[in-house]
């Protein structure tokens, strides 16, 4: 009897630590000849959402400051180059929805409005993660992550449009900032 519950002790201990090896040693194999890297400030935390534009570089160079402004600097084109492409589309779909006969010179007015405020507003974004590492040839890099509220981005937009003259006829605030919350959505969904 003694024998028997201290086998079924030992058995059900060899069944529980194979269970639990087998869940620890699941480990994601990369191909033959690579080896998987994680990036610092990258991620999904670090993807653009229906609130924030987000973008995220590296800059890597000899001296530290340096390596920071290459960083920097990729994160804020790379933001701007995500934050046209929106305005973009929302200017085309918020166009056509309003049917306007002069469409060709909105849009051209729209597109030279919005894009003094995207290039305004670039200097207001948030680091929301920087990480430096010293590389073993003694290279400094940088690792930064950024964001900028599309909140204040359409606000900001907003003002700029409602003082053109020519354009506060056609302009309806609610429609726009409507198109561009859209946009927003369908941005965070890819």
């Amino acid at each position: 009897m003694k024998n028997s519950r201290t086998l079924i002790l030992l058995l059900t201990g060899l069944i529980l630590s194979a269970g639990i090896y087998s869940c620890k040693g699941k480990k994601e194999a990369a191909p033959d000849g690579e080896v998987l890297v994680n990036t610092y400030c990258s991620g999904p935390d670090y993807f653009s959402n229906n609130e924030f534009f987000r973008s995220n570089a590296i800059g890597e160079s000899l001296d530290q400051m340096t390596s920071k402004k290459k960083a920097l600097n990729n994160a804020k084109a790379e933001l701007a180059g995500a934050i046209n492409t929106t305005i973009k589309a929302t200017i085309d779909n918020y166009v056509n929805s309003r049917e306007l006969n002069n469409q060709e010179e909105v849009e051209e007015r729209f597109e030279g409005l919005t894009r003094e405020v995207v290039n305004q507003q670039l200097s207001g974004t948030k680091t929301i993660c920087e990480k430096m590492t010293k590389t073993p040839d003694n290279k400094y890099k940088t690792y930064l992550a950024i964001e900028l509220s599309g909140e204040e981005l359409i606000t900001k937009i907003n003002d700029r449009l409602s003082k053109d003259d020519r354009l506060k006829i056609d302009y309806d605030y609610e429609k726009f900032k409507e198109t561009f919350n859209a946009e927003m959505l369908k941005m965070e969904n890819n």
